[in-house]
Order: structure tokens, then sequence, then C-alpha cells
């Protein structure tokens, strides 16, 4: 008997929709993901701040594919906050506290890849803020 392909090659179109809106506030896009790791489609609107986060287990790479925008890092006593711009890419290690803004005039889009897959919203933690955020 044949392998169901559907589950071996997997092809998915980025969703009109959000899938669901992450614990730090930004729009959430899923696409594929293979057992060591996963991709996903983050975008955060014009004007918008996310929440202030930390990731128990899994670690991040950020690939910013459109807009303007900043994000702020912070792991131990280390602290660094870069442009966020197409182009830039940038990691986010397991236990590192980070928060990004838009600051543009268009929705920051960013590719998002996680080692290991995404395993749900209980992965961030909220802790504070380093930017103030609209309520």
């Amino acid at each position: 008997m044949a392998p169901n392909l559907t589950y071996i090659f997997v092809t998915k179109q980025l969703a009109e929709h959000p899938d669901y809106f992450a614990p730090d506030g930004s729009e959430i896009r899923l696409l594929p993901w293979v057992r060591g790791g996963g991709f996903a489609h983050c975008q955060l609107p014009v004007g918008k701040t996310s929440q202030t986060v930390v990731h128990r287990n899994v670690e991040e790479i950020w690939y910013c594919l459109s807009g303007e925008g900043e994000i702020w890092r912070q792991f131990g006593e280390a602290e660094l906050i870069n442009g966020l711009h197409p182009g830039v890419s940038i990691t986010i290690p397991t236990g590192a506290s980070f928060q990004f803004r838009n600051t543009g005039s268009q929705p920051l889009c960013i590719l998002i890849a996680t080692m290991p897959p995404w395993p749900g919203k209980e992965e961030a933690v909220p802790v504070d803020n380093h930017w103030t955020i609209d309520t």
C-alpha cells in the first residue's frame, strides 16, 4: 500500500485570517511543521506593541518580511534593542524575555521558526513590559 503523501509532503497556503492570537498579542498564521521545528507567519498591526513574554522550552529564529519595528531582548544581564525591517533576522533563546513593536505605517510581518514545534499557549509566560502597551 502506498503511503498517504498528504502527511509526508505538507503544502499550505498562508491563511487570510489568523489561526490564533499569540500570548504576546500578535496575529499568528500557522505554516507547516516537522518533528524538529515549525514555521509560523506573525503579523503585528500598525501602532501595536506586544506583551513581553519569556518562552519556557522553545527557541526561535525570526526573519522580517515586511514593515518596520523594534525588538527588545533580555537574557540575564544582557539586554539589546534591534530594528526590525525586511531582511533582518534575529534569535530568541529559551528563557529570554522579549517584546516587539510596530513603528511603521504597514503591518510588521515576520517569519518565525520555532524549535521544537510550538507546544501551545502555555509556552509563553507574560512578564513585566519593557515598553508601555495600549490596553
